[in-house]
């Protein structure tokens, strides 16, 4: 359980091995509950469409303590797939991306922030861990830029 009190739901680290060792699936974006109790799965996916799954980053939704809906964060990770310029082929890098908008409401921002760590924890095998704030932060090519130096 994180510092905040939220919980990491079982089905949030069936979906990761699911992704790690079925190799079924290329994202999964994670939520924290409306009642701000437990991380959970929101949507997990196949598709290889970066663009797809970035889409549904920057459209993330999330209700503050009174009820009131606005820009949300989300957890997600992304096998991250990218060749390398020398030549040597592809590689593959489970990613781990904290989404957690600048204009984002202080409560859900501070939610994400200080239960990110406990979903971590639960998901063994992670190359890479990026914070992104804003819109550029998740851009493929910086996404691949960061995920090749391994941060």
């Amino acid at each position: 359980m994180a510092s905040s009190g939220v919980s990491v739901a079982p089905e949030c680290i069936t979906a990761f091995n699911e992704l790690k060792l079925g190799k079924s699936l290329k994202w999964i974006i994670y939520t924290i509950s409306d009642d701000w109790k437990e991380i959970v799965v929101e949507e997990k996916s196949d598709n290889a469409d970066y663009a797809i799954f970035r889409e549904k980053l920057l459209n993330a939704k999330s209700k503050d303590r009174k009820g009131k809906e606005g820009i949300g964060g989300r957890y997600a990770v992304y096998d991250f797939e990218y060749e390398l310029e020398n030549g040597e082929g592809l590689r593959n890098k489970i990613t781990f991306i904290t989404w957690c908008p600048d204009d984002a409401p202080q409560y859900p921002r501070m939610m994400y922030s200080s239960s990110k760590e406990a979903l971590k924890r639960s998901l063994n095998g992670l190359a890479a861990d990026i914070q992104a704030n804003d819109a550029d932060d998740i851009e493929y090519d910086e996404i691949k830029s960061r995920v090749h130096k391994g941060r």
